[in-house]
């Protein structure tokens, strides 16, 4: 048996693909989605040139190509990542931050740093970046490159996120995107084009996703900084809602998607379904293995994907976790494993629970 659900999905793939692309890709692909290999399939964009060039021979995978460019709504805008009018709202906002206030102590020693370090503090702008008045437009890298068929789509640039995303447009029934993982920002203004999360989720929504994952970064101001998190500075362990991960897919269950998503067949379900075992939602993929089986099951053994996803479930009997019908049968018990002991909360339940957000996906590569 496999030993993961993604695995266990991309073996049962036949000559189909996991195909994601990748903007703003400093750092790598995120490693859970090696499950799929050697049906995976990628692109990953980045601006800096230092990194692609470093991803590039650290690469093992042929059908994974880095792109060093920046990333624009059209191919003559140019990117503008500098602190003046033009640049996005974020870049002036950050600099109240405790985490800028480290960048600017560190400034020195990170210009002479290795490309791995810089990027480790999110000084990307200091690497060898690519030419921002030669941007790349998502959709025309994709049919470029021949490709007509995108299951995922991650987007974080730490700028015009928003900007990019609008840019894709009209792309995503078209290419049969299934999910979407966005950085969002939870400042900014009311105005429609700002990259803000309530923005995020409007434009989302319209076009027939909906939100399965949020995680939230806190960040202090410099007036009184607090602890980071990291060993690196970043987000800290307490402060106000600055930036997260916000994680979207096609509910193909909800009543009002029905007509939208019934053209979806059994691969795109079980890559789905796949999404959701690697966002840490595994209950997501269950429903979906449980209400589609008609659908999946002649490409899928339902009953070993619902004891991998159990498994997922049971992070704490990692050396048996109980099958998924026995998993069931104690919860329709009402058994007590399902609640916490009555009295204080150990000390171990609450760092795991501070911790649990910022451990997947993006820190863990950290």
């Amino acid at each position: 048996m496999a030993t993961s659900f993604p695995a266990f999905v991309a073996g049962r793939l036949g000559t189909g693909h996991f195909s994601l692309l990748d903007v703003g890709c400093s750092g790598g692909i995120d490693p859970q989605w090696r499950a799929f290999e050697p049906k995976l399939r990628g692109i990953g964009i980045d601006a800096s040139v230092t990194e692609c060039e470093r991803l590039t021979a650290a690469e093992h995978n042929p059908e994974l190509a880095y792109v060093a460019a920046y990333v624009s709504r059209a191919a003559d805008v140019p990117v503008d990542h500098s602190q003046g009018p033009a640049a996005p709202l974020i870049m002036h906002l950050r600099d109240r931050l405790s985490f800028m206030r480290t960048r600017e102590i560190r400034d020195e020693r990170l210009r002479r740093a290795s490309t791995e370090e810089q990027l480790r503090h999110n000084a990307w702008e200091m690497t060898g970046l690519a030419d921002p008045t030669r941007p790349v437009v998502v959709p025309d890298l994709l049919a470029e490159r021949g490709w007509r068929d995108l299951d995922y789509l991650k987007i974080d640039i730490d700028g015009g996120d928003f900007e990019i995303l609008q840019s894709v447009e009209g792309c995503f029934d078209a290419l049969g995107v299934i999910a979407a993982q966005l950085e969002v920002n939870f400042i900014g203004t009311e105005q429609a084009h700002e990259h803000t999360f309530h923005n995020t989720d409007r434009f989302m929504r319209r076009h027939g996703f909906d939100l399965f994952r949020l995680d939230v970064r806190t960040c202090s101001t410099r007036a009184l900084p607090a602890r980071y998190i990291w060993p690196t500075p970043a987000e800290t362990v307490s402060g106000r809602p600055f930036q997260g991960e916000a994680y979207y897919a096609r509910d193909v269950l909800a009543p009002h998607r029905a007509a939208a998503n019934a053209s979806l067949g059994a691969s795109k379900l079980a890559k789905l379904a796949a999404v959701f075992s690697v966002w840490d939602v595994p209950d997501a993929a269950a429903d979906l293995l449980v209400n589609r089986r008609d659908t999946l099951a002649p490409l899928l053994d339902i009953e070993a994907g619902l004891d991998l996803l159990a498994a997922q479930t049971q992070a704490d009997r990692t050396r048996r976790p109980l099958s998924y019908r026995d998993y069931m049968a104690s919860f329709e018990a009402d058994a007590k494993s399902f609640y916490r002991p009555e009295g204080p909360i150990p000390m171990r339940e609450r760092l795991a629970s501070a911790w649990r957000g910022y451990w997947y996906p993006r820190e863990r590569r950290r």
